[in-house]
């Protein structure tokens, strides 16, 4: 044998599995198609939130959570329709993940050195209903180092490992197949790649040098989803959500490719849930872009107006953080819509300038590098709008400004070549808008969610701009924002059960295999359901990585 545990994929979930299996001293072979330099994959390049549930830093502010409550909002957003087969795992998964949320987790994180801001997000506020998706709370725990500071420890453990002779980086092999024989994963057979020193995240060469093959008494996939893939994302495409857009910006580096999904399904593993999936709706084209149509995701506050690619202002639950699937799924259903790609935000400067982050590693510089006092100086004294967002303000494709509607609406139909808008039917959408703004109350959906929003401190601080019109002058001025789907996650994927051991199309454990990540829909093949409540991707590779690390060691004993 070449080592105790194969492991496929070197981002988080592979990651936590190679040094739960290292600290109990086994011998690991990590296997991966891209370079040192792209050790964490995926999750290096997030911003690094995280669910938990009635954390110290929710109850600082006056947040009420419980594991009740957030288990009720997970069940409610997750939706789970097939529990007699593809979601039989799933719910275990799920229960045991809020769970584990709502108690070891924090502490777990803690001990190996992750700690969190004071503030909590409030991120996917849901679908308006006490019953249906959403977080009824701010559960979003933003990582001090963002993605990469909770990436960091795990490479630091890699590394050690393979200085004391326990892991061995086997950087540009990909794997073409997984070795089973006599109903037991016994190794993977692949492709070695011509070496490449790309920086990290830019597409690397795949010219085949050679062949490799390496055995073990189990194997470890974690190899991510189809984000990069949009080909993919395409086929599995669920009717449910209309026709997929024509153009898509890409929310992950050229390597989340999907390539082990089909290479399981051969070597007789039972994939689930294909139909799952978790794509933005307010994705920016990178101006300075790191891999092939390169997106960036807003975080939007409550406040811009969300407008069609028609000029129709968006109904309820479609507002800026409340329901991601429910707004993809109006802009790709609606008949006159199909046809176009985007939709637009509209707001003014003292909107951008409070409520507007970008989803990034690289877009949070100053969180990235745990600058505590350039993350007050900038986000919550500082005036105008944090550096990257002042950037894509100046530099980005999709944004336009202007002192007035009609200069903006110009502008907008300028970025589409076509006289798609009309100045008049927006201004009296706006218009109405704003007269619900001059007093206490509202009938007006979004104002109410607004006003909601800022009785939280959180929000008020740093998120949520003190309500105002659209149209007010001492406001501006005025900012238009086109917006692409933005491809993102995998919801479903390899079925495991709660040990992350992988299940063979009879729905029994296939001897020796495990799944772990985003390739195994973070659990059970899709311990999301159809909708995930934010901050559960990494949390979701950081519990099952751990599940099949723990599982493997304890097989290899």
């Amino acid at each position: 044998m070449d080592a105790d545990v194969i492991v496929v994929g070197a981002g988080l979930a592979g990651l936590v599995a190679a040094h739960e299996l290292t600290s109990r001293g086994r011998r690991v072979a990590l296997v991966d198609q891209e370079n040192a330099a792209n050790l964490g994959g995926q999750a290096f390049w997030s911003f690094g939130g995280l669910f938990l549930v009635n954390s110290p830093e929710q109850r600082r502010l006056g947040i009420k959570d419980s594991f009740d409550l957030a288990w009720s909002d997970w069940q409610g957003s997750a939706q789970f329709d097939r529990v007699d087969d593809e979601d039989s795992w799933a719910v275990r998964w799920a229960r045991a993940y809020v769970e584990f949320a709502a108690g070891e987790k924090r502490s777990w994180l803690q001990g190996h050195g992750i700690t969190f801001l004071p503030t909590v997000g409030w991120a996917e506020r849901g679908d308006l209903t006490a019953h249906g998706h959403g977080n009824s709370v701010p559960r979003f725990h933003i990582a001090w180092g963002t993605g990469t500071g909770v990436v960091e420890p795990f490479v630091g453990y890699a590394r050690q490992a393979a200085r004391d002779g326990l892991l061995t980086f086997h950087h540009r092999h990909q794997v073409d197949e997984l070795v089973v024989e006599e109903g037991a994963a016994r190794g993977v057979r692949g492709t070695v790649l011509a070496e490449d020193h790309a920086p990290r995240g830019v597409a690397s060469s795949r010219e085949r040098v050679g062949d490799f093959e390496l055995t073990a008494r189990a194997v470890v996939v974690t190899t991510g989803g189809i984000g990069a893939n949009h080909e993919i994302v395409r086929r599995y495409w669920p009717e449910r959500l209309g026709t997929p857009p024509a153009e898509m910006v890409t929310g992950v580096p050229a390597h989340v490719d999907g390539r082990m999904l089909d290479i399981s399904a051969a070597a007789g593993v039972r994939l689930v849930n294909r139909d799952r999936m978790w794509h933005y709706t307010e994705g920016l084209r990178n101006w300075d872009p790191v891999w092939p149509g390169h997106g960036i995701r807003i975080l939007p506050g409550p406040s811009s107006m969300w407008f069609d690619a028609l000029g129709r202002r968006l109904p309820e639950p479609c507002l800026p953080g409340y329901d991601t699937l429910g707004t993809l799924t109006h802009l790709r259903t609606t008949e006159d819509l199909a046809e176009h790609d985007h939709s637009w935000f509209i707001l003014t400067r003292k909107i951008i300038e409070k409520e507007f982050a970008l989803s990034g590693s690289e877009q949070n510089p100053d969180i990235t590098a745990k600058d505590r006092a350039g993350f007050l100086k900038e986000r919550v004294l500082g005036k105008g709008a944090p550096g990257p967002v002042d950037a894509f303000l100046r530099k980005g494709a999709d944004f336009v400004t202007a002192p007035n509607l009609e200069q903006l609406v110009e502008k907008m139909n300028g970025l589409t070549g076509k006289a798609l808008l009309d100045a008049d039917l927006i201004r009296r959408q706006i218009e109405a808008r704003d007269l619900q703004i001059a007093h206490a109350y509202s009938k007006d959906a979004q104002v109410q969610g607004i006003r909601n929003a800022r009785r939280y401190i959180g929000d008020r601080l740093s998120r949520v701009a003190t309500p105002h019109r659209i149209l007010d002058p001492a406001a501006g001025p005025l900012i238009g924002v086109k917006l692409h789907t933005l491809t993102r996650k995998t919801l479903g994927g390899i079925q495991t059960d709660l040990d992350s051991r992988a299940l063979g199309t009879d729905g029994k454990p296939l001897d020796g295999l495990y799944a772990a990540g985003e390739v195994a829909g973070f659990g059970g093949g899709g311990l999301h359901g159809y909708n995930a409540l934010e901050g559960t991707f990494l949390g979701g590779c950081l519990f099952s990585g751990r599940a099949a690390g723990r599982a493997a060691a304890q097989q290899t004993a």
